[in-house]
């Protein structure tokens, strides 16, 4: 008998291919079950990195914009340089503030305490109770928020000045869209970064 044909009468390992095969499968499904679970617990690290990447984004717009013209905010004849910011934060994002720290208490409630004040700071708070601080580096750099009066100038709103919310900008999610922020000189205190939004 040659060699071919002793190897198709062999039938002793007829019976372990099926379980073979079985066993395989069963690892190849908990390796694919692994990986499922595993992407539900890397992807809200990959969230935060992008969350991250937009904030230093920001601060960069922001930076750059500090050395540029000023616009006098009592006159409207030319804007001051302007930077405009595109943010897409997830969901889990509770706020992102410019200057401020809105909430230093950490109850989650944003009216109950005066802001304190953190120049060239982008500060992002997350609902899980933990907040991230992106430092802008340069001269100091105050926010304020703007508001468009009757003329279609943006003015500096200071209904936020008896509870001590007149400094700094305060972003509440969900945070989607394009934000604009210009350089203003008020005479007599000097140059904020104004938000037209």
């Amino acid at each position: 008998m040659n060699s071919l044909q002793r190897f198709l009468a062999d039938t002793r390992g007829v019976d372990t291919i099926p379980l073979k095969m079985v066993f395989y499968l069963s690892i190849a499904g908990m390796i694919i079950l692994m990986t499922a679970f595993s992407w539900n617990n890397i992807f809200p690290v990959i969230d935060d990195a992008h969350v991250d990447k937009q904030l230093e984004d920001v601060g960069l717009v922001i930076s750059s914009i500090q050395n540029g013209y000023a616009r006098d905010i009592s006159s409207n004849d030319v804007a001051g340089i302007m930077g405009v910011l595109d943010l897409s934060l997830p969901e889990h994002v509770e706020y992102v503030s410019f200057g401020v720290d809105p909430d230093p208490d950490m109850d989650g409630n944003l009216t109950n305490t005066a802001w304190a004040l953190e120049k060239n700071t982008i500060l992002c708070s997350y609902s899980e109770g933990f907040k991230t601080r992106v430092h802008i580096d340069g001269d100091a750099i105050e926010f304020r928020k703007g508001i468009s009066n009757d003329g279609g100038v943006w003015v500096i709103d200071d209904d936020g000045s008896a509870s001590g919310h007149d400094k700094g900008v305060v972003l509440e999610g969900p945070i989607s869209g394009e934000f604009v922020f210009e350089l203003v000189f008020v005479e007599g205190e000097g140059k904020y970064t104004l938000t037209h939004f």
